[in-house]
Order: structure tokens, then C-alpha cells, then sequence
């Protein structure tokens, strides 16, 4: 604390700067005080003047603006503190949802080991005990929410994958995404997936592969729905099943892949006769071992070959064009266009090689998906004219947006869809709207538990054992994690699906209480 008060400095300040001769000396004695203070004091003076005049903020303004960064630095070294230490339960989130995300024990306590300090980081049985907790947490709630989700859920896409030679029974609702069945079971045969398909009362359309299991366990759901609504003097919903075009594809290519090989094969050999004999003509021996004859011999095979390869070829393209929405030509494709195709391909496409995609193009389930489509047409649009103009106006509009630069033949196809406009009559908007959402949601091919497949299988890599509880867990974190791109972004398969939650957030979610989130999900208000 000063022992002179403020007038004193002033005092001191004018009598060296504004005083005679004898002045300094006089104020020294009146302050009680130095000389040397006296030239101290008015240096003191006359600096802090100077600066009061300078511009810029204010003294004041810059003690309170220091006052406020010294509030904000405690305020985040004691989020640092709290971030550091890592708190139990955001340790145990962080866990957890790390084994959903895929990440084994060891790798999530060497993410651990980075960000906390050694006195806070859980042992490895630790961490493998707070996710088998969560796991079964999740088991739970998973029931509460399938149940929410079997009047929601209409077409499923059917597969199994296997987990140390045991099967995982795998579906997936095609439009949002959402993964419903998930079970390790004892085999994947058809009562094991007739057991599946019995808990979805309200589902009318499943895409699987022609595996024998799965075919069998569809005909038994589908058998057990009709006995139900026999004894129950109800109508029956039908269960559609559709063969998955994708693996139709695959064994078509694989066979033509085949036959491209052999005529290859054979190519090669005929090529290394005719080098072989063009060499032998220039040295001017053994002409005999290498006559014309048998080069000749050599490449009829091979040309033989070549053509068989590319007249299949033709056929499995032909073969392809009948399994796809629209024909060639632009129209909407049907079942008769479709079959007759078909059969003029499988008959082309001749051979062992070819005997299981043979089979495949000839099953009626493969055109199911054409049936299915023309239904939910005719429901949007009764008339059969407009239904058909609208299709031709929605596959042009979908080209048009494909194609980066039209071209002449473009040009003209959207002035024609322009007449068609004209043509449509009034209310043509509506009925075009329904029969867009009808022809984006054509399910043909099972690519989607295809996509989910994939998923687990690099999840199973990281595992030693996939058990029951670590799926459960892996299928609530999936169905409630948002989509970063695609036309499905910023929403998480249960929202695409219908499902209203009171949080989308898996975490918050295994917080709640089975019972408490069935009561919650029959509220009118959240069902709304």
C-alpha cells in the first residue's frame, strides 16, 4: 500500500515540472520525503497522463476484459479435468459403443490407453463386462422394439451368414434399411426360418436366394398363415416370395466368365500352333509335324469356341434385359414379355455350365417382383393408358437426370415426354406421385441384407466369438445410427422405418427401462 497519498504525487509531479528554483527542495520537506522520490513521482504522473490520452480501450475495459478471460481459462482447465479423468459412465459409453461399432476389446483399450491416464484406464475384464451388460440390456429392448416394428414391416430381404460354422438367420426391411432378424441359430433350415417369418404377421413380400432352407421355411410360414386364417374364418395374408435377381445374375456371370475362359483357353493353344509352325517355316524343317492340317485343326476348336462364347453371351444380355423394370424399348416390362424372353435365353444358354442359371430364369418366382409391381400400379392408377404414360414419364425423367450431356436421341425423348404431359389430363400430379414412389421402391434383388451382410462379417473379423448378446447389441446401434450420405442421410433406419422413439440415441435408449419404452411407444402422442 503507498505511504503518500495521491495529492502528495500530483504535489511532487507540478512542483518538478512547474516549479523555480527551491521548489523541488521545499515540497520534499512539506511530503516528508526524498528528492529522488519528487523526480519519481512526477516521471509516474506524467507517463500515466500520457497514457490515459493514448488511444484505445480503456484501463477499465481492460481489467474487466482480463478478469473475463481469467473466468473462461478455470472454466475450461476444469472441463479439461473432467474430460482427462474420463467419468465412469462416458468410460463405459465410449466402450460400448466401440463394441457395436466393431472395435474388439484389445483395440478399445488401446484407444482407452490414449486418452486417460493410467490411474483411470479399465482393465480389459472390465471392459468386457460392461458391454455384455449393455449387450443384454440391449436383447431387451430389442423386444420391445421388434414388437413396435411387425406392423411397420411389409417385404423383407432374407440371407444367413456363418459364425464359426454356425448360422446367423439374417433380415433386413429393403427401404430403410432396418436390421429386424438377427439369430444365431442351430441350422438354416426351413422350420428354423419358418419360425422367423412367423413373428412379422403383417409381412406380405420376402427376396431371398433359392436356397432350399429358405425356400422351405417360406412355404411353411406361408402354409401356417393360411391354416391360422382358416380356423379364424379371416381372409389370409398372402406371403409372396420373389427370388433374389442379384444371385441370378451372379451365377450367370460366373457361367459366361466361364465359357470366355475356355474359349480362351483354346485361342491360346491355337496361337501357340501357329507360332510354332511359323517358326519351323522360316528354319525350313519338320515341316511335316507342323503342316497346315494341323493348325487348321487347332483353331476350328477354338473358333468354335469363341463363337459359342459370344452367341451365349447374346443370350444371357437378352436374359438380363427381361429381368429389369423397363425393356429395352422404354416400355414397362411384364410377366409375358418377361418369361417368353426368358425362355428363348435358357434355351440358348446351353450345357452344365449353365444348368443352374437355367434353373433360376425358369423359376416363376423370378418374375414375381413384375407381378408385384404391376399390382401396386393398378392401385395408384386404375386407368390403364395413363399408368402406362406416367411409367414412360417417370424412367424418362430418371434417365434424364442420369445422363450428364443429352444427346439428339435425349432431346427428342423429352419433347416427347412433353406431349405426354399435355395428354395426362387434369390431376395428373398426384397419380404421377404415386406411381413414382411405386416404381422407386422395387424390390428385386436382396442386396440390401447383402449390405448388412457385409457389415457383421467385418465385425466377425474382429471378434473371436460373435455371440447372441454382441449381435443384439451390433443391431440396436445399426438401427438407430444415422446415415452420413447416401438418399437416406441425416435419418436412422427406425426413423425411415416409421418408428417413432423417444430418442434415437443407443445409448440413451439401453438407459431406459423395457417396460417404462413399451408404455412410451403405445402413446398416442409418440405414436403420432
Amino acid at each position: 500500500m503507498p505511504k503518500l497519498s495521491v495529492l502528495t504525487w500530483i504535489g511532487n509531479a507540478a512542483a518538478r515540472l512547474f516549479g523555480t528554483h527551491g521548489d523541488i527542495s521545499t515540497q520534499a520537506r512539506q511530503a516528508r520525503c526524498s528528492r529522488q522520490t519528487v523526480y519519481d513521482h512526477a516521471a509516474k504522473v506524467h507517463q500515466a497522463v500520457a497514457q490515459a490520452q493514448s488511444p484505445g480501450p480503456s484501463p477499465q475495459a481492460l481489467r474487466d476484459e482480463l478478469r473475463q478471460l481469467r473466468e473462461e481459462n478455470r472454466q475450461l482447465w476444469e472441463w479439461l479435468n473432467d474430460v482427462a479423468d474420463g467419468p465412469k459412465q462416458r468410460r463405459r459409453q465410449f466402450a460400448v459403443t466401440a463394441a457395436a461399432m466393431g472395435l474388439s476389446l484389445q483395440q478399445t483399450l488401446t484407444l482407452l490407453a490414449i486418452l486417460l491416464p493410467a490411474r483411470l484406464l479399465p482393465s480389459r475384464p472390465t471392459l468386457g463386462r460392461w458391454v455384455q451388460h449393455s449387450a443384454r440390456r440391449a436383447g431387451r429392448l430389442l423386444a420391445v422394439l421388434d414388437a413396435a416394428c411387425r406392423p411397420l414391416v411389409l417385404c423383407l430381404c432374407l440371407d444367413e451368414i456363418f459364425c464359426r460354422r454356425r448360422p446367423v438367420l439374417m433380415a433386413i426391411e429393403p427401404h430403410s434399411l432396418a436390421w429386424v432378424v438377427g439369430r444365431r441359430s442351430a441350422d438354416r433350415s426351413g422350420p428354423a426360418w419358418s419360425q422367423v417369418l412367423a413373428a412379422w404377421p403383417a409381412l406380405t413380400d420376402v427376396a431371398a436366394d433359392a436356397g432350399s432352407g429358405l425356400e422351405l421355411g417360406i412355404a411353411l410360414a406361408d402354409r401356417a398363415r393360411r391354416q391360422a386364417a382358416d380356423k379364424a374364418r379371416i381372409p389370409a395374408t398372402p406371403l409372396h416370395s420373389r427370388l433374389d435377381v442379384f444371385h441370378t445374375r451372379r451365377e450367370g456371370e460366373r457361367a459366361l466368365r466361364g465359357a470366355w475362359s475356355s474359349a480362351q483357353a483354346l485361342w491360346e493353344q491355337a496361337e501357340k500352333v501357329g507360332r510354332a509352325k511359323a517358326r519351323f517355316d522360316r528354319r525350313g524343317i519338320d515341316r511335316k509335324q507342323f503342316s497346315k492340317a494341323r493348325v487348321e485343326k487347332a483353331w476350328r476348336p477354338a473358333e468354335a469356341a469363341f463363337h459359342e462364347a459370344q452367341r451365349q453371351e447374346q443370350a444371357w444380355q437378352r436374359a438380363v434385359a427381361a429381368l429389369a423394370v423397363f425393356r429395352p424399348d422404354g416400355r414397362l416390362n411384364d410377366r409375358a414379355w418377361a418369361a417368353a424372353q426368358l425362355r428363348a435365353a435358357a434355351a440358348e444358354l446351353s450345357g452344365p455350365r449353365w444348368a443352374k442359371t437355367r434353373r433360376l430364369l425358369l423359376d416363376e418366382r423370378t418374375l414375381t417382383f413384375l407381378d408385384r409391381l404391376h399390382e401396386a400400379l393398378t392401385a395408384a392408377e386404375p386407368e390403364p393408358r395413363r399408368r402406362e404414360a406416367l411409367a414412360l414419364l417417370w424412367n424418362e425423367r430418371r434417365q434424364r437426370r442420369r445422363s450428364p450431356a443429352p444427346d439428339v436421341a435425349a432431346v427428342v425423348q423429352q419433347a416427347l415426354s412433353g406431349v405426354v404431359v399435355r395428354h395426362l389430363g387434369p390431376g395428373w400430379v398426384g397419380s404421377y406421385r404415386r406411381v413414382a414412389r411405386v416404381l422407386r421402391r422395387v424390390v428385386r434383388a436382396s442386396s440390401a441384407v447383402e449390405c448388412v451382410n457385409s457389415v457383421v462379417r467385418m465385425h466377425q473379423a474382429r471378434h473371436r466369438h460373435l455371440t447372441q448378446e454382441l449381435l443384439d447389441l451390433k443391431r440396436l446401434y445399426w438401427n438407430c445410427r444415422r446415415f452420413a450420405w447416401g438418399p437416406r442421410r441425416r435419418r436412422c433406419p427406425y426413423e425411415h422405418l416409421g418408428l417413432g422413439l423417444p430418442s434415437y440415441d443407443p445409448w440413451e435408449l439401453l438407459q431406459m427401462d423395457p417396460a417404462e419404452l413399451s408404455q412410451q411407444l403405445s402413446s398416442p402422442q409418440l405414436a403420432a
